[in-house]
C-alpha cells in the first residue's frame, strides 16, 4: 500500500503520534509562522512600552473652563428641575381646586 491510501484507510481514525512519525513543512509554511510569531512578539514589546510610557505621563488636570462649564451644567440642571417642580405644583393646586370644586357640585347635588 501506498502512503495516499494508509490516509484515505485512517480517516476518522486516531493518529499515534511517536518518535517515527514525520511531519513536513513547507518552507513557506516555516517562513509563514516566523513572520507571524515575529509580528505578535514585536506588538506585544510595543505595547508594553506605551503601558510604561502612560504610566509615567502625568493625569491631565482639570482646566478651570472645563470645571466652569460643569459647574454651569449642573446649575442649569437644578433649574430646570426646579421649574418642573414648580409646574407640577401648580398643576396639583389646580387639580386640588377642581376637586373641591366638583366635591361641592356633588353636595349641592344631593341637597337639592
Amino acid at each position: 500500500m501506498n502512503q495516499v491510501e494508509d490516509l484515505d484507510n485512517n480517516r476518522g481514525d486516531e493518529v499515534e503520534l511517536n518518535k517515527g512519525t514525520k511531519l513536513t513543512l513547507s518552507f513557506e509554511t516555516i517562513i509563514s509562522v516566523v513572520v507571524t510569531l515575529g509580528m505578535i512578539i514585536g506588538m506585544w514589546f510595543t505595547l508594553q512600552a506605551d503601558i510604561e510610557e502612560a504610566k509615567e505621563l502625568p493625569e491631565p488636570p482639570v482646566s478651570r473652563t472645563e470645571y466652569d462649564l460643569k459647574d454651569q451644567m449642573i446649575r442649569n440642571s437644578i433649574m430646570n428641575t426646579e421649574d418642573k417642580v414648580e409646574k407640577l405644583e401648580e398643576k396639583v393646586d389646580d387639580i386640588k381646586e377642581d376637586t373641591k370644586s366638583i366635591n361641592q357640585t356633588l353636595l349641592n347635588m344631593n341637597n337639592k
